[in-house]
């Protein structure tokens, strides 16, 4: 009972963190143009400030991973990120030039990066079965955060006052808000947040049979400990035929692991074999090109609005809200749906979505033509199609890396992994913005490419078994 309990209060401070990671954005992102012009910055400052935050969160998170893998303690980690939150959004709430709002941003995103600690954990405490679950109700707390955002912006907007040498005001005082926040935040990890370690566990499958007949045979004749697993989670399938080098026997399962588990990416360049195997290559992939095709996207469809539809901000905040409630929706679909499909399926459907919403942009909207109802509804349904499929590329390309990278380096793994997103973010914008004209066509290349390569690598999208470790080269095993 007490261990349930700690689990649920430290599940629900990992729901705040990403609920105010989400939140932070929606505040700040409205007015950080007009707050640049104040402070007579160039126009290429507001990409520069929108960059900095994805930038050192990409490099603090692989960073955080391997910390939070090594000590397998993420508490600690969470305190020391949160910190970086907190002084830069006060860098953010002074104010006092064009650089030193920059700088702040580039403080501020270092704290995004405990999230792989984060993932790495959950990961660690979750059965394979109901992980999708749990990534999909933490997913979903982000996007509350997004929804909640703006209207923090109503009240934010009406201040106008001074604090000792500093003006509050609707520009500075969203970072005022989030340093505050994160200060409270600080308070709650450090009582509702518990470094649990997790209980081993048998995957349901064996849970199922273990009267009738074990899934894997072992020497000793008993079932191996969670913490002897190389990876995270259980399979039931073999190894693909002219594959089995990449199996080790069970006999020799914990010598292998145990010789392997002494490296960390960082010590031996031989241990990032991991990430070039064809699966893990492939789940990075679809992590790209979707937050790539994203925040293209989302760069691109307000210019359009304005110049087609004549929205305004007005217009444009109900779409970015529906779409909001829409990826909710979303990621609560798949949270039913990850119990009775399969994480592949759910990433297939996705992408299949992905390419359909493509398709519908390159046809109605690369040269929209047409009155305005026809053009709303355009639109209307060349959104709706690409925010619906990402709740189920999101979840399920999550899940299965973290089930077809190591346990032992899940922080890292999850680290390199939103790392990669993080340059997807970077690129996406810049990109869209140097290709008005010819974006749909590339965006439905990578998606197609994307296919291609999901179809090819569909059967190896999966768990592998008990049995399944990196296990060293025939070089180092001469040596």
């Amino acid at each position: 009972m007490e261990y349930q309990r700690k689990k649920k209060l430290t599940n629900f401070t990992i729901g705040l963190l990403f609920l105010s990671g989400g939140i932070e954005y929606a505040v700040i992102l409205p007015t950080i143009w007009a707050y640049l012009q104040t402070l007579h910055a160039e126009p290429y400052f507001l990409g520069l400030g929108i960059s900095a935050f994805s930038l050192t969160g990409l490099l603090a998170g692989p960073l955080f991973g391997h910390w939070s893998d090594r000590s397998q303690r993420t508490k600690a980690i969470i305190l020391f990120a949160n910190v970086f939150e907190i002084m830069g959004n006060f860098m953010y709430f002074m104010g006092i030039s064009k650089w030193l709002l920059l700088g702040s941003r580039l403080v501020a995103g270092v704290g995004t990066g405990a999230g792989a600690s984060i993932f790495g954990y959950l990961t660690r405490s979750t059965t394979s079965q109901e992980r999708a679950k749990v990534f999909a109700a933490v997913m979903a707390c982000r996007q509350v955060g997004l929804l909640i955002g703006p209207a923090c912006n109503l009240f934010l907007r009406l201040c106008n006052f001074r604090l000792g040498p500093f003006e509050v005001n609707k520009f500075t005082s969203p970072g005022l808000f989030m340093c505050l926040l994160w200060i409270l935040l600080q308070f709650v990890v450090a009582v509702m947040y518990y470094d649990l370690q997790p209980v081993p566990h048998l995957p349901l499958a064996a849970q199922q049979d273990e009267e009738r007949e074990p899934l894997v045979q072992h020497g000793a004749g008993q079932d191996e400990p969670a913490e002897h697993r190389g990876y995270g989670g259980t399979g039931q399938r073999t190894p693909p035929e002219g594959d089995e080098s990449r199996y080790v026997p069970n006999g020799h399962l914990a010598e292998e692991e145990g010789r392997v588990k002494e490296k960390s990416p960082f010590q031996n360049f031989s241990a990032m074999r991991e990430y070039l195997r064809e699966e893990v290559v492939v789940l990075l992939t679809a992590q790209f090109i979707t937050l790539f095709n994203q925040t293209a996207l989302e760069t691109m469809v307000t210019p359009i609005t304005q110049r087609y539809l004549s929205f305004g901000e007005l217009e444009n905040s109900i779409m970015y809200f529906l779409c909001g409630i829409e990826v909710i929706c979303g990621f609560f679909l798949v949270r039913c749906l990850s119990s009775r499909l399969p994480d592949r399926v759910v990433l297939v459907l996705g992408l299949v979505i992905c390419n359909v919403a493509c398709v519908w942009c390159l046809l109605f909207l690369a040269r929209p033509q047409g009155s305005f109802p026809i053009l709303l509804s355009e639109l209307v349904v060349g959104v709706f199609l690409q925010v619906l499929g990402l709740p189920f590329v999101a979840v399920s390309q999550v899940s299965l890396f973290s089930k077809v990278t190591a346990e032992r380096t899940q922080g890292f793994s999850q680290g390199l992994r939103r790392s990669v997103g993080g340059v997807a973010t970077i690129l996406g914008p810049l990109w869209a913005g140097g290709l008005t004209e010819n974006l749909y066509i590339m965006l439905g290349v990578m998606m197609g490419l994307l296919m291609v390569m999901v179809g090819l690598s569909y059967s190896y999208l999966v768990e592998p078994p008990r049995g399944y470790v990196p296990g060293p080269s025939q070089e180092e095993r001469r040596s």
